[in-house]
């Protein structure tokens, strides 16, 4: 998920009770709530090296606790407070599980089992930005500020403080549960029909139905069949007609598959690809030279590709040069 959602639900966490286990919860939980992204110091390093460490160990359940531990240690450093050292520690820990479970629901995903497993985790329940998290999220940190104003000359000061803005976060928090419960039931819905159809004669052999920001009822459907993938949205509201699918044919068998596909560029890619599309084309430079690329079909199509990896290669069909193109989710 992005930021703002996370940095909130480390801001509920505290106020629905985990403040009581330390001093300086807050602020701790804020921090531990974006903990695993610290792995965005990696994007130094070029985008296709933040794509490889992206969602890499950081937001692996054997790292938890030394994420959990980095933000108690800079707020006690900074703050100069007294801290409950367990206290801080656990509730850190509930604030970075908060992170990985949020970053599991949408098609991005997590590689929990690292450095054991490199398999990418993911649920396809929501948009890394979703519209209406954001929109109840917000509730809950603007309602109390309203409510302590107008509230400002009738309530103790002493009350307002202690439970100021429970009420809302334990309610934005059961909302984030309770939401994605529902968008799982949905999810199963739109998979289901996206599976039960044929496709130009064709079977799937897997789909993918992928959230929109902001409609619960609408999902992009991705299919793949064995020669081609076909995209159509899908509103869980209508009928959906396969009939009106866009198709994407998959490239015959060619050696310049073969070569790109062994070049680091294309490796790396391709283990983070849920679901890849080829394509070759000639080029004008060199002579009898051939455009190899690479897109998830996550991200894009290939008339409007986001994620997307792509080598040049020469007319003996060596790979001259590689290209790596970082993009977002865009629509069809």
């Amino acid at each position: 998920m992005d930021p703002l959602t996370h940095t909130i639900t480390g801001l509920f966490l505290s106020r629905a009770g985990l403040k009581h286990w330390t001093p300086l919860a807050a602020p701790i939980l804020m921090l531990a709530a974006n903990a695993p992204d610290i792995d965005i110091v990696t994007a130094a390093g070029g985008s296709l090296n933040y794509l490889h460490y992206h969602r890499h160990l950081t937001h692996s359940l054997l790292a938890m606790p030394v994420m959990a531990l980095l933000p108690v240690l800079l707020v006690r450093a900074v703050g100069r407070k007294p801290i409950h050292w367990l206290g801080a520690f656990f509730a850190s820990l509930v604030a970075v599980a908060s992170h990985l479970l949020l970053d599991l629901t949408n098609i991005y995903g997590v590689r929990l089992f690292l450095p054991f497993s490199s398999q990418w985790e993911r649920l396809d329940l929501t948009a890394v930005v979703d519209l209406w998290i954001w929109g109840v999220l917000l509730l809950g940190v603007i309602g109390p500020l309203i409510a302590r104003l107008v509230g400002s000359e009738i309530t103790s000061g002493t009350v307002r403080d202690r439970h100021h803005g429970r009420g809302l976060a334990i309610f934005g928090l059961a909302f984030l549960l309770f939401y994605n419960c529902g968008r799982n039931v949905l999810h199963a819905r739109a998979v289901a029909s996206l599976e039960s159809r044929i496709y130009q004669e064709a079977t799937p052999l897997r789909v993918a139905a992928l959230p929109d920001p902001a409609n619960p009822l609408k999902w992009r459907g991705l299919v793949e069949t064995g020669d081609f993938y076909a995209v159509e949205d899908l509103n869980l509201a209508g009928e959906f007609d396969p009939t009106r699918a866009t198709i994407f044919h998959k490239p015959e068998p060619d050696p310049a598959l073969d070569a790109a596909r062994r070049t680091a560029t294309f490796e790396q890619f391709l283990m983070f690809s849920q679901f890849p599309f080829w394509r070759i084309s000639p080029v004008p430079e060199p002579e009898n030279g051939k455009l190899v690329e690479v897109l998830d079909m996550r991200f894009g199509t290939p008339l409007a590709p986001g994620f997307m990896a792509s080598a040049v290669l020469s007319g003996k069909g060596e790979v001259l040069e590689t290209h790596f193109q970082w993009g977002s989710a865009r629509p069809r």
